[in-house]
């Protein structure tokens, strides 16, 4: 039986794998159990890592070393190239209000953990992981543990002890601020609720279609490219005609003619509609199934991008109408639907709205590929591109006044600055940047699957002494601290002074903690998108703010 002794106690490759298999399976089954409605997910592989550590259980530690590092490279460049697109458009509008609320939240976690460690002498190397457990928030682990290693050449295992001990009532400190919120200001659910429908009502997105009659003198017998030029900068585009003259409805192109009493069908934003209406002449009623009678050969299609030639090319220069008779009126991009102007540049995935004859658009469905299967095969060449220069930049160091030691973006800030800035511009050079949910999802749950028993494993032995003997059991204390005071603070200002609505609150409570269980308690209070919105909105800027301010602490006090 010494097989069975060298697979459980051994130091072999089999004997390693084992152990990190029991670990992740055990604990992602043991995280998908609730209490109070509230599971903790991947986050008890941690725990069920430290568990057999403390009993034991050992992995070879550079193995341990290689798989945690690269783990958490996974899980960062996945997040990054999940939140790049939406990255920069989160500055926009109200997303600004939402992304500075977002700051002082990271900010004031940053402040209170130094004032803990001032107040109580406790290294900040721990109070770095305590605050990354404090706010859920794992690459400021894996930041803090980097930063430590680099300055000393060996780990410091009371960073992730920190973080193990504060991220369970991390958790439902995040859940309890936004109720005590909720039980401060009074707030009536049924209230709110009304609030956000009227603002969405308010505010449409995307491509609109409307229909309009010719009325304009200035454009009678003017053809469709004279007047775009008059209407240079707006987002519009006219789809079809019915000539009034001869009760015929065609394809818009340049050279089509408007007459008196015309009707256009046409595809434009909201924030264009009134300007549009007043230049063309009337809204009318006019259903989108009546612009293509039964007697028609027109036929309007959704037809996927999927080769990847077309990745980066703008619209206008395949001339599409111009060769094909064809219209491509809208764009949908990761659900958001666009006007199709000349000047949109596709990306693999986009799927285009094309109108025109059933010959005229099969001839434009072969131009765009529309093969779903094309989509689903992994584009590993980005993937480990990305991967490459990300660990690149975050090796270069950069020297800051006042810092004695070069500053790193390391294995966390590297790939995730990189995985953003790839799935965001990418395109531009001929990158194909397409995921599809499914894979990056599973991407980025192994990474951090892996990097989560790694951690557990290597923290594990000394775990219950630092709780019992070495004061740990006061950590709890502090990492609630760290997740509270910021989290009310904030929390009163955007209710008080930006009448935030309470859902949108909440979204932004769990985004900039960037804890999903917290997500998951705010969407099934609210019913509706609200949380899931302003939660996107400021997971990019936080995910990378946390990640930086974990590694900085640890720069500013020790180099």
């Amino acid at each position: 039986m010494n097989w069975v002794n060298d697979l459980l106690w051994g130091n072999g490759i089999a004997h390693s794998i084992l152990i990190l298999a029991v670990v992740i399976a055990v604990g992602i089954q043991l995280g998908k159990i609730k209490i109070f409605g509230v599971s903790l997910g991947v986050t008890l592989v941690l725990f069920m890592g430290i568990l057999l550590g403390h009993f034991g259980f050992h992995v070879d530690g550079e193995l341990l070393h290689f798989l945690k590092e690269f783990g958490l490279i996974l899980f960062v460049f996945s997040v990054g190239m999940q939140v790049g697109p939406g990255f920069f458009s989160s500055f926009k509008k109200g997303g600004i209000t939402l992304n500075m609320l977002a700051c002082g939240i990271v900010f004031l976690a940053v402040a209170t953990t130094i004032v803990i460690h001032i107040i109580t002498g406790i290294p900040m190397s721990t109070m770095a992981g305590i605050m990354s457990g404090a706010v859920t928030n794992t690459p400021g682990l894996g930041a803090a543990q980097q930063a430590y290693n680099d300055i000393f050449g060996k780990p410091d295992e009371t960073i992730a002890l920190g973080y193990a001990v504060a991220y369970p009532l991390g958790v439902v400190g995040i859940i309890l601020s936004m109720l005590l919120i909720r039980y401060f200001f009074r707030v009536n659910l049924e209230k709110e609720h009304k609030q956000i429908e009227e603002s969405e009502q308010e505010q449409s997105h995307g491509a609109i279609p409307i229909s309009f009659i010719v009325k304009n003198p200035a454009i009678f017998n003017k053809t469709i490219a004279q007047v775009s030029v008059l209407l240079e900068g707006l987002e519009f585009v006219i789809s079809r005609i019915y000539y009034n003259e001869n009760h015929t409805i065609e394809i818009a192109d340049a050279n089509s003619i408007l007459h008196e009493n015309d009707r256009i069908f046409v595809i434009t934003t909201d924030q264009n509609i009134e300007t549009i209406k007043t230049f063309f002449g009337e809204e009318i009623s006019m259903d989108r199934k009546q612009w293509i009678p039964t007697d028609s050969e027109l036929i309007s299609r959704r037809v996927i991008v999927t080769r990847s030639e077309l990745n980066g090319k703008r619209l206008g220069d395949l001339q599409l109408r111009r060769l094909h008779g064809i219209n491509v009126t809208r764009l949908n991009r990761s659900g958001v639907d666009l006007v199709a102007n000349r000047s949109l540049t596709l990306q693999l995935g986009d799927k285009l709205t094309v109108v025109g004859s059933e010959v005229a658009v099969n001839k434009v469905t072969e131009i765009f590929g529309n093969s779903q299967k094309r989509l689903n095969e992994p584009n590993l060449v980005t993937i480990f591109l990305g991967i490459t220069l990300g660990v690149i930049l975050g090796s270069i160091p950069f020297v800051f006044p006042g810092i004695p030691q070069p500053v790193k973006l390391g294995l966390a800030g590297g790939p995730l600055i990189v995985a953003i800035l790839i799935s965001r511009f990418g395109y531009r050079y001929k990158l194909i940047t397409y995921t599809t949910l499914s894979a990056n999802l599973m991407l980025r749950e192994v990474g951090i699957a892996l990097f989560l028993a790694c951690v557990g494993l290597s923290a594990g032995e000394g775990f219950v002494d630092t709780i019992v003997n070495k004061g740990g059991y006061t950590w709890i204390g502090y990492g609630f601290l760290i997740t509270t005071i910021p989290l009310l603070i904030i929390g009163f200002v955007g209710r008080y002074f930006f009448k935030l609505n309470y859902f949108t609150l909440m979204g932004l409570i769990a985004g900039s903690t960037t804890d999903p269980p917290a997500l998951a308690y705010s969407n099934a209070t609210a019913g509706n998108d609200a949380p899931a919105v302003s939660y996107a909105t400021v997971y990019p800027l936080t995910m990378f703010l946390r990640v930086l301010s974990a590694q900085l602490l640890i720069l500013f006090f020790y180099a």
